[in-house]
């Protein structure tokens, strides 16, 4: 195991965390208030299930490293979807009434950083590429 995929785990494990941590609290505030909150803001009320379901289900995927490039290209698109609906007249820092993007940036960067990165030994992911490549082999 090598720096790269030391960090690449690292990285993997953290936005998997951020992510259901997200959707955990979406719970917790209740499904309808989230919907609600995002009809107020002109998103349509349903996507705050999708939402959420993305945010457990992808969360916890990333966690343990299966499917990790399809769920993170997931993860972009959500964080750029977030910005350009409710972060982006705030700007990069924000201001005293709203936070800016530079979080979603961030987060943005990792999981397009993972939705192309290969497979790594500590993952599913891995296991299973490593199995593909022996079985290549024989």
């Amino acid at each position: 195991m090598n720096k790269v995929s030391i960090v690449t785990t690292l990285m993997r494990v953290v936005l998997g965390i951020v992510f259901l941590v997200h959707g955990i609290s979406k719970l917790q505030m209740g499904l309808g208030n989230v919907e609600a909150w995002f009809s107020s803001i002109g998103i349509p009320g349903f996507m705050a299930y999708g939402a959420a379901m993305l945010e457990l289900a992808g969360g916890v995927l990333l966690i343990i490293g299966l499917g990790t490039r399809i769920v993170s290209l997931l993860f972009a698109l959500m964080m750029v979807g977030a910005v350009v609906t409710v972060k982006w007249p705030a700007g990069l820092m924000g201001s005293d009434q709203m936070p800016g993007y530079e979080l979603e940036l961030g987060l943005f960067m990792i999981a397009l950083y993972l939705s192309v990165s290969e497979a790594h030994a500590w993952s599913i992911d891995g296991v299973i590429a490593k199995k593909r490549a022996a079985s290549i082999k024989s």
